[in-house]
């Protein structure tokens, strides 16, 4: 996702979509931002966005790079995200060691749906680790959007986050019921203190007599010899088909011996799973 990703393209599109009188308005901002290396300015100008540009849906050109295109149409990007993000992409380009730090401040005082277009494309942002601590901190939130924006259909927890941050922020998308299946990465950051902290989470819920999202075993395949065998018991034996589902995924794609023997006494689930009838992708459908 955004290989083939370059700031040119973020910003012919916007040009593509403001009328000339609101696109020379705002290359004279910029332009003057850049110049007089002004924080005041870049703040009046992200601020004047709103007042001079619509939330209005994007009109993409034959020339929009796909996965661009897709990245943001997945991200419901309108054109006030898309100019505000350019804005901070061009400065930063511009002179980075001067408003690396102004970039930051912004992400610190902004509101809750200001914050939502910070995190939904910080990837675009020229040295995006800088703002590791700024993502990592919106995981504090309990304002459902604003976790999604870091959460969901974003590659940049998965490109940035350690470990611990990564386990962190899939556990609370759990707990606040978010859709897991939007979390990218999932299996390229699975990890052995990951698959504790979920049959932990599950004993937890079980025991209070709570459900859990079949999809929160998907990382826990690769450690099934790490004692979580009972777990896979537990969901074979289940009368929820979609925690049946789950367990059968996580021994198919699991080495281990006895994962396979607990699949095997379960052929109807093993021949969905070899004939791709059933995946992470499809098997809440």
């Amino acid at each position: 996702m955004l290989d083939n990703f370059t700031s040119d393209q973020l910003q012919s599109l916007l040009e593509h979509n403001l009328s000339v009188e609101t696109w020379d308005w705002y290359k004279q901002k910029l332009t003057s931002i850049i110049e007089n290396s002004s924080d005041r300015e870049l703040y009046v100008a992200y601020s004047l966005c709103a007042s001079k540009i619509d939330r209005a849906s994007i009109s993409y050109t034959g020339a929009t790079e796909v996965n661009l295109k897709e990245y943001l149409e997945v991200q419901n990007a309108d054109l006030l995200e898309l100019s505000r993000i350019n804005l901070l992409v061009k400065v930063l380009e511009g002179n980075a060691s001067f408003f690396k730090d102004k970039v930051g401040k912004l992400m610190e005082i902004a509101d809750s749906k200001e914050l939502e277009t910070f995190l939904k494309y910080l990837v675009f942002l020229p040295n995006a680790s800088d703002y590791q601590y700024n993502a990592v901190e919106a995981l504090r939130t309990n304002i459902s959007t604003v976790f999604d924006a870091i959460t969901l259909n974003n590659p940049y927890p998965s490109m940035y986050f350690n470990e611990q941050q990564w386990n962190q922020m899939y556990l609370k998308a759990a707990f606040m019921e978010r859709d897991l299946g939007c979390i990218l990465d999932v299996d390229k950051r699975a990890n052995k203190e990951l698959a504790r902290i979920i049959s932990d989470y599950a004993h937890e819920r079980w025991a209070a007599s709570r459900t859990i999202d079949p999809e929160i075993w998907r990382p826990v395949s690769s450690f099934l010899g790490d004692g979580l065998m009972e777990d896979m018991n537990h969901l074979f034996q289940s009368k929820n088909p979609l925690e049946q589902r789950a367990a059968a995924l996580c021994c198919y794609n699991s080495n281990y011996e006895l994962a396979a023997q607990a699949l095997n006494k379960h052929p109807e689930l093993k021949s969905q799973i070899e004939s791709s009838r059933l995946t992470w992708d499809n098997f809440k459908n």
